[in-house]
């Protein structure tokens, strides 16, 4: 059976939640202000798609380790030639890593393995597309009664990794962020060895 709405009386049904620091979360970005960046253009995977853009939440991505953070934002649409990843450098050292220092720890509605599964929903919440029903399943997580800060999901593009999509009104709970030229990140060297990813120079 495909991946189903949330059902309606999702809001009586206790959410599995996880507690984390939001020191653990980290974002590539292309813009080293600005964040933490909340978006609001229903045209990614947990975003709110109100008609009213101005009655939409917010959402900030976030990866829990920088392989997943890039395989999320810089790999997103790229496809391997013989298990391997061939990128611009000036584009891949355009970008930043995002850091928070925290400011209290986030609670996150876990929509994975049983958690996801007693809710009515399978891992398709992480691939299916479009993104209608993640959408919806998102929209109906915000509105529950806990009030949970976020979701923690399977990451689509490295499925044995969780990631997280952190609501606008948890804003403060991610406390200052902190941007780093992506090729100057720690574990950078790792991170591209682990992904195989290859550069292209000018």
């Amino acid at each position: 059976m495909p991946l189903q709405p949330p059902p309606r009386d999702l809001g009586s049904i206790p959410l599995s939640t996880r507690t984390v620091s939001a020191t653990t979360l980290v974002r590539v970005s292309r813009f080293p202000t600005g964040e933490p960046f909340f978006g609001r253009s229903a045209s990614n995977r947990f975003d709110d798609r109100s008609r009213r853009r101005s009655a939409r939440f917010g959402t900030c991505y976030c990866g829990f380790d920088l392989e997943t953070a890039i395989a999320e934002t810089v790999l997103h649409d790229e496809m391997p030639t013989r298990g391997k990843f061939l990128l611009s450098y000036s584009d891949f050292a355009s970008r930043w890593l995002v850091g928070f220092d925290g400011g209290e720890p986030l609670v996150l509605a876990n929509l994975s393995g049983p958690s996801l599964k007693i809710l009515g929903g399978d891992g398709a919440l992480s691939t299916v597309v479009p993104y209608e029903l993640p959408q919806l399943w998102a929209m109906a997580i915000h509105r529950h009664p806990q009030q949970v800060d976020g979701i923690l999901y399977m990451s689509r593009h490295l499925n044995d990794r969780p990631a997280a999509v952190v609501f606008d009104r948890a804003a403060a709970r991610l406390g200052a962020a902190s941007c780093t030229p992506l090729v100057e990140a720690r574990s950078v060297l790792s991170a591209i060895a682990e992904l195989r990813i290859g550069f292209e120079y000018p």
